[in-house]
Parts: structure tokens; sequence; C-alpha cells
């Protein structure tokens, strides 16, 4: 679970303009931090399988923003990336 506090520093950290809270870059950041935060608990917790299926999910999903993020305006998926050190296309 992400604290208030850092969900609103994620956001202020990838977001476009400053009441942006739903766009994908920010779903994204937001899922990256969710994402960091299960694996640590899973490498704690190996036979955790219910947290598993749930980590799966949320990789799915965010796999999803970003090939609609991709698609649509490449450079924009480039900034994101350098800003949460993702993989590049």
């Amino acid at each position: 679970m992400i604290s208030k506090t850092k969900k609103t520093k994620i956001i202020k950290e990838v977001a476009m303009h400053d009441k942006d809270t739903g766009s994908s870059e920010v779903q994204i950041g937001i899922l990256t931090k969710r994402i960091e935060e299960l694996t640590a608990h899973l490498k704690k917790h190996a036979k955790d399988n219910h947290s598993r299926r749930g980590l799966l999910g949320l990789v799915a999903d965010r796999q999803t923003h970003i090939k609609y993020i991709f698609k649509k305006d490449p450079k924009r998926y480039n900034v994101l990336a350098k800003k949460l050190e993702l993989k590049k296309k």
C-alpha cells in the first residue's frame, strides 16, 4: 500500500500539469511504485501466491498503459522511461 505522501510525490514527479492526477503517465508512475513494493514483499514472503497474482495484474495493467503512450507519442514514453527508470522499447 502506498502512503498518501508517496503518492502525491510520484504525481508531482510525472504530472504533465498542476491538476493532472489521472493521465497515463501518472498511472504508470503509481503502478511502478506499487510493483516495486510488492516485489520487495515477495522477496521476503516467497510463498505468498495471492500477492504474486496481484503483482501480475499490476504489471499487465502498467504494460497496457505503456503501450498506449508509446503508440500515441513515443517521445512522451521516452521522457517517462527516463524519469521512472523503465526499459526503453
